[in-house]
């Protein structure tokens, strides 16, 4: 099993910065991938970052050039650092967590990220 836990979301004006931290704990592996999608009302949850255990990234091309996915391997962390907000950014973000050895995947409870105009 493999826990996660989001933090860093909350209330920006637009052009605004956010960093969202998402911790894994338990049974994690050294083969994996992370990432970060978002959730907004009425609308389908949509992969917004991810990043593999070689720390390469990929990103969704709306956030391409604003947002930068990290991760800190000592700290099961990863970082997603998001700059110049938009209103159309507003979402829960919710991590993910996929094994590369056991093909389990994994949710975060979600973290809201509220953008005004």
């Amino acid at each position: 099993q493999v826990q996660l836990v989001e933090s860093g979301g909350g209330l920006v004006q637009a052009g605004g910065s956010l960093r969202l931290s998402c911790a894994a704990s338990g049974s994690t592996f050294s083969i994996d991938t992370m990432a970060w999608y978002r959730q907004a009302r009425g609308k389908q949850r949509e992969l917004v970052a991810v990043i593999n255990s070689g720390s390469s990234t990929r990103y969704a091309d709306s956030v391409k050039g604003r947002f930068t996915m990290s991760r800190d391997k000592a700290k099961n962390t990863v970082y997603l650092q998001m700059n110049s907000l938009k209103p159309e950014d507003t979402a829960v973000y919710l991590c993910y967590y996929h094994s590369g050895i056991t093909n389990a995947n994994y949710w975060g409870q979600g973290t809201q990220v509220t953008v005004s105009s």
